[in-house]
Order: structure tokens, then C-alpha cells, then sequence
């Protein structure tokens, strides 16, 4: 079987169809996807800052009500910062499966545009300082680079602070 070629074009999903349909200019990013591998991984294989790769996480506030969180690849969430600055009484990740029936992605692949429900999506205050960001173009081995404007524009989303250091 033939080596598939690193630059050939990604097929749709519905992220992508989502960004277009919007006349969003990005980049598409293939990678070989390693389970538990992460933004560490996808950002070691592309030759980017992890700190530009964002990760889409999928989490539920007490009344099991779901939410996307986008942070950065190197950080992780403060779930009760979180969960003060949107006024819930706590926030937790969603359990795998009950992520995916959610945004209808496979976590790992995960993309906040295009998602099965909509939900309110939070992104660390400082991912909107970076000129480019590398996010999930909703499949496995797969990321968009766009300006993180665009997550703000499309998803409505609000700043929040609550990264921590990993």
C-alpha cells in the first residue's frame, strides 16, 4: 500500500465544512494520530509550540450540562476558576463516551466547530493574543491552524482564566 502523502487534502468533516461555509481561511495539518499522544504530539510531529496548539475539552458543569473549554496544549484547566468565572458550582471533564454523543467527534479529535449540540464555549484569554492557533479540524490526526478570532466570532466564545501550568 502506498504511503499517503503528508500535504494531500484532508476530506471534509464537519468542522471544515462549518469554517468554509464561513469563508474562514486555514490551513489543514495531517499528522499520524497516537492515542493518549496528545497536543505534546501532534506539536512534536507538525515542528509547532504546544503552547500554539489548542485543545477542545469537552466538560460538564454540576447539572451535567456540557461546555467546551479551548486551552492551550501545555496547560490545563483550573476546574474550579472555571467554574467561578461562568457561575456553576463546579466543572468536570466528561467521561469519554458522553463527550462524544455531545459534539459527535471521537475525543482526540475533538473540534469546537461543527459540533452535534451546541454548547457555550469558554477559551483561555491569552489563546486570543496569538496570531495563528492549531486546533482540532474535527478527526483524529488532523488540526487547522486559523486566527483565534475566529473562535470568537463563529462559536461566540468567551474569554475566560483559568490555565494552569501542567
Amino acid at each position: 500500500m502506498a504511503k499517503k502523502d503528508k500535504t494531500a487534502h484532508v476530506s471534509e468533516t464537519p468542522a471544515t465544512q462549518l469554517l468554509r461555509a464561513h469563508k474562514v481561511a486555514f490551513t489543514e495539518h495531517p499528522y499520524d494520530y497516537v492515542e493518549h499522544g496528545g497536543s505534546a504530539e501532534s506539536a512534536r510531529q507538525l515542528g509547532l509550540d504546544e503552547h500554539m496548539v489548542v485543545k477542545t475539552l469537552v466538560m460538564q458543569d454540576q447539572d451535567a450540562k456540557p461546555l467546551i473549554v479551548l486551552m492551550h496544549g501545555d496547560r490545563k484547566v483550573s476546574t474550579k476558576n472555571l467554574a467561578r468565572q461562568i457561575g456553576a458550582k463546579s466543572v468536570e471533564p466528561c467521561k469519554p463516551e458522553v463527550a462524544n454523543r455531545h459534539s459527535g467527534y471521537l475525543v482526540g479529535g475533538t473540534s469546537p466547530f461543527g459540533t452535534r449540540k451546541a454548547m457555550p464555549v469558554y477559551v483561555e484569554e491569552s489563546i486570543l493574543q496569538l496570531p495563528r492557533i492549531a486546533i482540532n479540524g474535527g478527526r483524529r490526526g488532523f488540526l487547522v491552524q486559523i486566527d483565534p478570532q475566529v473562535c470568537v466570532q463563529l462559536l461566540g466564545a468567551r474569554p475566560v482564566q483559568c490555565a494552569l501550568a501542567e
